[in-house]
């Protein structure tokens, strides 16, 4: 049986993960306004700043190393992104944007930056300050391994 602490908790878990699907539904139209999934914005993202390695990438977003390979791959193929040499380590090549792989991100961020501060405005940046805060200090505490 749940304390009320424990029904709080368990209200707000299911609230977050209810979000996390409109979220990526979210992500998913906004991907295609450039052509893209979610999955192949996340990664052309990534490598927006910077050259990265697949592992590098898959750390950054959370994601597990395979399938960032597969999304690289299929963005080398269509020209979005291309393969360099890295000069810290000879198997684990960079990843980088191409000038059409720029042109499609560019497009994708114009669409979730006029999203995001259209949302952001009804919400208010204090309350989302701290929603943000609530949310990271829920993120760590649930890292840690569940009590016995």
């Amino acid at each position: 049986m749940r304390t009320p602490e424990g029904e709080a908790f368990t209200s707000f878990v299911v609230e977050v993960a209810t979000l996390g699907h409109f979220v990526t539904a979210a992500g998913e139209s906004l991907a295609r306004h450039g052509g893209q999934s979610l999955a192949r914005w996340v990664v052309l993202d990534a490598i927006g700043e910077r050259p990265l390695t697949v592992a590098q990438i898959g750390r950054a977003r959370g994601m597990a190393r395979q399938p960032v390979q597969r999304v690289a791959d299929v963005l080398a193929e269509e020209g979005l992104a291309s393969y360099q040499d890295n000069p810290q380590h000879r198997r684990a090549r960079l990843l980088t944007l191409t000038a059409r792989g720029r042109e499609v991100l560019d497009a994708i961020n114009a669409r979730q930056a006029a999203w995001a501060n259209a949302h952001g405005a009804r919400v208010g940046i204090d309350k989302l300050r701290r929603a943000h805060q609530l949310v990271a200090d829920m993120r760590k505490l649930i890292e840690l391994p569940p009590q016995s």
